[in-house]
């Protein structure tokens, strides 16, 4: 499952996503691909364009990824302007997307539980898989996917993506324990808003957002 994620000959800028209108009605957000940012959404994404702007300096290289959701390129227009880069060459790729929710999508988190009890692990913030929805493991394989055709990339990279999603991504990347609900490796959980800094299979935050942490 894990690429090698030493073998990059630069250095990965993993962000989580801006709060969202899904985000502030509690609704179980998932792949949905338009849920627009609030306006907390959008000053989270100016937090981060400036940490990274003190981070990377002004138009660094760096080669830009998105999940091709809706939020997550509001999320990088901003951090692109703070950067001085051009958001049209930002690269999308589906992979990068947040879980499938299957039937709970869209729904109140309050009404799917009254339904089938809790749906976030207190302990880790991992979501429970709805029953015709997304598993870890098919998370694992297409961000472990995606990581392998992109290995050759050169240089640095800011991919801006989602809570589970980056969380799956972030620990194939660095080896992280195996997660026991999960059955695969799992970083640890981040707010929205957050950046860390992935080189040579080690993380670590370079900006603590302070967004919700449910996906």
């Amino acid at each position: 499952m894990n690429p090698n994620p030493a073998r990059r000959r630069g250095r990965d800028v993993i962000a989580r996503h801006g709060e969202t209108v899904f985000n502030a009605a509690r609704r179980l957000q998932g792949e949905a691909p338009h849920t627009p940012l609030t306006r907390a959404g959008f000053a989270q994404a100016d937090e981060m364009g400036r940490a990274l702007r003190d981070l990377l300096g002004h138009r660094p290289r760096l080669t830009l990824w998105a999940s091709p959701t809706g939020r997550a390129l509001q999320t990088l227009a901003i951090i692109a302007e703070h950067l001085g880069l051009d958001w049209h060459q930002a690269r999308h790729d589906a992979r990068l997307v947040e879980i499938g929710m299957g039937a709970w999508g869209g729904r109140y988190y309050a009404d799917v539980i009254g339904e089938v009890g809790p749906v976030i692990d207190p302990a880790t913030g991992l979501l429970r898989p709805a029953p015709d929805g997304e598993d870890y493991h098919a998370i694992a394989a297409r961000v472990s996917s995606w990581l392998a055709d992109t290995d050759d990339d050169d240089g640095d990279r800011l991919v801006i993506m989602h809570g589970i999603s980056s969380r799956v991504l972030r620990g194939v990347m660095t080896a992280a324990p195996v997660d026991p609900m999960a059955g695969v490796p799992v970083a640890s959980n981040l707010p929205q808003g957050s950046v860390v800094l992935v080189e040579g299979g080690v993380e670590r935050v370079a900006h603590l957002g302070t967004g919700h942490t449910p996906a």
